[in-house]
Parts: structure tokens; C-alpha cells; sequence
């Protein structure tokens, strides 16, 4: 290792001793070069074979050095689509936030890391060391972006659910306050059905009371002509 290299270490151990971090800078849209990319989880390592790199990613990251921020533009993504074509590489940790992830390669034979930062499953950047512990910070601090960068969408899909839910809820109290009021529109039309029967059984009570009261002084008058007939029947006939 030259001077210049070690340097460079030093200068970025240093950085991360004094705890600098810094947030993303740009985030753009990632754009499919032709060349659509499946990561997998761990343990699937052969379905990267397809990951490309977004065109316009320029996302900067505090845990790598001006070298390794210029690796991706060597042709890095490049170099690990092709070794994912065969057998050698190793996918040692995935992770995974919203549509965004980290996955952390291991090539054993040149014992050469590859840390790839990709979004909607295509490499957005891939750096490349043979320090392991370096590999390790790396993939930490992609995490991080992840972690950030998913902030947004993540709540997006939380209020979709909330959104969808609230909906579902408003559907279900509708039905209920629509089946309530078929009920009370049939208690109101049986509550006019009853008060009209009331008030016709009132009118013919009313009605049958002045006839018993008719039908009784009907009556009486007529007691009163049997009464006075049978007395003028027997008033010429002797008396016992």
C-alpha cells in the first residue's frame, strides 16, 4: 500500500472517529438501463443475475472515501453482474427497507467484498474492498440510506392502509345506519298503521256505546207497552 492510500485511511478513520455523518444529498429516480435486476434474499445469490445501475443515482454517503464514492463509475456493477452469472459469489446479508436494500457479497477466491445499494431490486451503487471490517462499516452506512430513503414511501403505504381502512370502517357504518333506518322507517309507517286502527276502533266504540244506549231505551219502551198492554188485557177480568 502506498503513502497516498494509507493516508487516505487514516484521513477517513478519522472522519468516522470524530462521528461526521452525512445525510443523503440527491436522491433520483432510479431508470432501467435495459438490464432489469431481481436481489434476492440471502442465500439466493443467482437471482441478481439480472441488477443493473440507475442512470442518475447520485446519493453520497459519509462512510465512503473519494476513492470508493468513484468506484460505481469504474464499472463495479458491471464487474459484479458478471461474477454473479457463476458459482464463486457469495451473498453473506440482505437488507431490505420499502423498496430499498444492501446485500453484502463475498467473492472467497480473490477474498474481495462487494457492498450493492440498490432500489426496486437494481443496483444503485456497488463498492468493492478487500477489508472486511471496511466492507462491514459500508454496509452499515447503506443500511442507514436505506433506512432513510424508505422513510417516505413506508409512510406512504402506512396511509394507504389507514386510508383503505377508514373507508372500509365509513362502508360498514353506512350499511349499518342504512339497515337502522330501513328499521325505523318500518317502526314509523307500523306507528301510523297502529294509531289509525286506534283511532277508527275509538270512533267505533264511540259509535257502538250511543247504540247500546239507543238499544236500551228501545228496550225500556218497549217493557213499558208490554207492561201497559198486559195491564189493559186484564183490567175486565176478575180478580182472584
Amino acid at each position: 500500500m502506498d503513502q497516498k492510500s494509507k493516508l487516505r485511511q487514516i484521513a477517513a478513520a478519522a472522519i468516522m472517529a470524530l462521528g461526521v455523518v452525512q445525510g443523503v444529498n440527491a436522491q433520483a429516480q432510479p431508470e432501467n438501463n435495459g438490464t432489469a435486476g431481481v436481489v434476492s434474499q440471502p442465500a439466493t445469490t443467482t437471482a441478481l443475475l439480472s441488477a443493473a445501475q440507475p442512470a442518475q443515482a447520485q446519493v453520497q454517503t459519509s462512510a465512503l472515501t473519494p476513492e470508493e464514492a468513484k468506484q460505481s463509475a469504474a464499472g463495479n456493477v458491471a464487474e459484479l453482474q458478471q461474477m454473479i452469472k457463476g458459482s464463486d459469489l457469495s451473498e453473506l446479508r440482505t437488507t431490505y427497507n420499502g423498496s430499498y436494500g444492501t446485500s453484502l457479497l463475498f467473492l472467497g477466491k480473490d477474498m474481495t467484498y462487494y457492498v450493492a445499494l440498490f432500489q426496486q431490486k437494481n443496483f444503485w451503487r456497488v463498492i468493492k474492498t478487500q477489508d472486511a471490517a471496511r466492507a462491514e462499516m459500508i454496509y452499515r452506512d447503506f443500511v442507514r440510506q436505506t433506512v432513510q430513503l424508505s422513510d417516505v414511501e413506508i409512510r406512504r403505504t402506512q396511509l394507504e392502509a389507514q386510508k383503505a381502512f377508514t373507508e372500509r370502517m365509513i362502508a360498514l357504518s353506512q350499511g349499518r345506519a342504512n339497515r337502522l333506518q330501513a328499521d325505523l322507517d318500518v317502526a314509523r309507517q307500523q306507528q301510523t298503521i297502529v294509531a289509525n286502527q286506534q283511532q277508527q276502533t275509538r270512533a267505533e266504540t264511540v259509535a257502538l256505546a250511543q247504540q247500546k244506549t239507543a238499544a236500551q231505551e228501545q228496550l225500556r219502551t218497549a217493557q213499558r207497552q208490554v207492561r201497559e198492554l198486559q195491564r189493559q188485557l186484564e183490567s175486565g177480568l176478575p180478580s182472584h
